[in-house]
């Protein structure tokens, strides 16, 4: 054997040393110092305590140091569910406050349109009513107008008729004048005129207006009825001359003459 090999003899007993079977424990530790992780570290730092204090804390270390990594999972992953739980919660209180308040506003809007609505139709109304109140109001004053208008116009029609109505005369010397100034017409002298004013001295007194209040009869001859004298003229009431020339055509057609007449008024009182 050479030297060189001599010198290279014990190396490899030392590496035969080192790769001797290890015992439990040792693996243990090999394998927790393998891993990267603190929480591995940690394990490793325990198992070295471990040894340290004996084969059976050694043991319980190095269960501890397998344990480790998953109780800090276990509470990572029930911590992060924890978090996501409430996260959860605050989001759906954060959606039921937005829904809520959305809520309320679309209920303060709805109430809001009700009540503006309710006032429009309530101001309507009320222009409607007054607007028929006016209207009203107009037309009663407008009906009292025309009713005033009407009374006044018809007032001032019948001043006006009044006024262009011929006024009855009472005049007896001119009537008895006009009487015997016709006498000729109808065939009489002027001796008859004696008769005609004694008769219609004792009927009227030869008054145009002369009026029987119990027969209604009128006129300075006493016609019955006294609407008969209008087939002498439309002015019978006040028109001495009418009635005078209705009353000779009477006494001519009955009678004949005055005398005839006044005879027959002395036997009867009527002629």
């Amino acid at each position: 054997m050479s030297e060189f090999n001599d010198q290279t003899r014990p190396s490899a007993r030392h590496r035969d040393e080192h790769t001797a079977p290890l015992t439990k424990s040792q693996a243990v530790l090999k394998n927790a110092a393998r891993r990267g992780k603190t929480g591995q570290r940690m394990s490793v730092v325990a198992g070295v305590v471990a040894a340290a204090l004996g084969v059976a804390s050694l043991g319980q270390a190095a269960n501890a140091a397998f344990n480790l990594p998953e109780t800090s999972q276990a509470s990572e992953t029930q911590a992060t569910a924890q978090v996501s739980n409430k996260s959860a919660e605050i989001s759906a209180s954060l959606d039921a406050a937005a829904k809520k308040g959305a809520a309320d506003r679309a209920a303060a809007d709805q109430a809001a349109a009700a009540q503006a609505a309710a006032e429009k139709a309530a101001a309507e109304k009320a222009a409607a009513e007054k607007a028929a109140a006016d209207q009203a109001a107009a037309a009663e004053k407008a009906a009292a107008d025309a009713a005033a208008k009407q009374a006044a116009d018809a007032a001032a029609a019948a001043a006006a008729a009044a006024a262009a109505a011929p006024k009855a005369v009472d005049d007896p010397a001119a009537a008895k004048a006009y009487a015997a100034s016709i006498l000729a017409n109808y065939g009489w002298g002027p001796g008859e005129m004696t008769a005609l004013n004694t008769l219609w001295e004792k009927e009227s007194n030869w008054r145009t207006t002369a009026t029987n209040t119990s027969s209604g009869a009128y006129g300075i001859v006493q016609s019955l009825p006294a609407s008969k004298m209008a087939t002498a003229g439309d002015d019978w009431l006040t028109n001495y001359q009418t009635q005078i020339k209705w009353g000779l055509n009477y006494i001519k057609e009955r009678y004949g003459s005055p005398s005839a007449a006044l005879a027959f008024h002395l036997a009867n009182n009527w002629y």
